[in-house]
């Protein structure tokens, strides 16, 4: 398994599982074929409801002799209504009991703006006309100190980050005592974030990219869930470059676009519950692509345009401190 070697000496598998989205069954589907076939880096959140799912195929695998705890990287997620200082160890000991672990890996804060937390569900709290209610005084430095001690009680191996702009990063960089070492991102063919990349190079971040393969599923979830569409929502998976590559590597889609980012050192977790595509999607190492074809393939970068997740589905989300992005005119 070829890993990324973290500023803390902690190795994380290069190709790990997104378990964002899915269902109870359809996860446990999703986690066991990817272990067999040879995934050892599985990402989920607290506010992605998997996570006993997960504890529940892992504590099955490793009873089964298939292999060990210390085998595993798994990463979760502090979540945006559980943002507070005095949040953090109580949301981390929450997901390990549901994962049935002793510890995580990778423990990042998922978001930098902060919600107020409905107490009865575990959920932001929403208010009367549909907005969210935001915390605008919380402090994230004083939260990043919290995730800091979770490392010292032995309950995450390492801290990192998600969802993050440079400014946030750079600001939490130059506090921290233990470095964030890893930023999880929206990150593919349309938005390659290279600016960012390269401030995470410098400061010895690494760099994971989630909806690597564009999130195809996203827009009905954002629709469903939230009463909220993206006009003409990206399918890169049919981009002509994309298909013209696979047909030239004899490769599926999916894999030349996650091809495209490990090639350039950087993680991805790309979600699926079909094993067949579970499988096709760590199978990235029997071919490289070439210097002229990455070229095609950094060229379709659309910027910021090319964003997905700017998290407005969570109404009036833009006018906290911390909102992260610029919003795009359109979008």
């Amino acid at each position: 398994m070829n890993c990324l070697k973290l500023i803390n000496g902690c190795e994380m598998p290069m190709v790990g599982l997104g378990t964002w989205r899915a269902q109870p069954q359809e996860i446990e589907i999703a986690v066991e074929s990817a272990l067999e076939n040879g995934y050892r880096h599985i990402d989920t959140a607290f506010n992605y409801n998997t996570e006993e799912s997960i504890g529940k195929i892992i504590e099955k695998w490793i009873a089964s002799g298939k292999g060990k705890r210390e085998d595993l990287f798994i990463t979760t997620k502090l979540p945006n209504f559980g943002n507070r200082p005095t949040d953090v160890k109580r949301f981390l000991e929450l997901s390990l009991g549901k994962l049935n672990l002793s510890f995580v890996d990778l423990y990042l804060i998922h978001m930098p703006f902060s919600f107020q937390c409905n107490e009865t569900t575990l959920t932001p709290l929403v208010n009367e006309d549909g907005t969210f209610a935001l915390d605008i005084n919380n402090d994230i430095i004083g939260t990043w100190k919290e995730m800091e001690k979770q490392v010292e009680n032995g309950l995450t191996k390492t801290i990192g980050l998600s969802n993050f702009n440079a400014e946030q990063v750079q600001r939490i960089y130059e506090a921290a005592e233990i470095k964030p070492a890893v930023l999880q991102v929206e990150l593919h063919a349309y938005l390659q974030q290279k600016d960012l990349r390269r401030i995470c190079e410098n400061l010895n971040i690494a760099v994971t990219a989630y909806s690597p393969l564009g999130s195809p599923g996203a827009n009905t979830h954002f629709s469903m869930k939230y009463n909220y569409k993206i006009d003409d929502f990206p399918n890169i998976l049919e981009n002509p470059v994309v298909q013209s590559l696979a047909e030239k590597y004899e490769k599926t889609p999916g894999q030349i676009l996650l091809k495209h980012l490990v090639q350039e050192n950087i993680s991805v977790i790309p979600k699926s519950g079909n094993p067949e595509r579970i499988k096709a999607n760590i199978n990235l190492y029997d071919f490289e692509l070439s210097e002229e074809d990455l070229t095609k393939l950094d060229d379709l970068d659309k910027k910021e345009a090319g964003r997905i997740f700017n998290f407005l589905f969570f109404k009036g989300v833009e006018k906290h401190p911390e909102y992260p992005f610029e919003i795009q005119k359109g979008k």
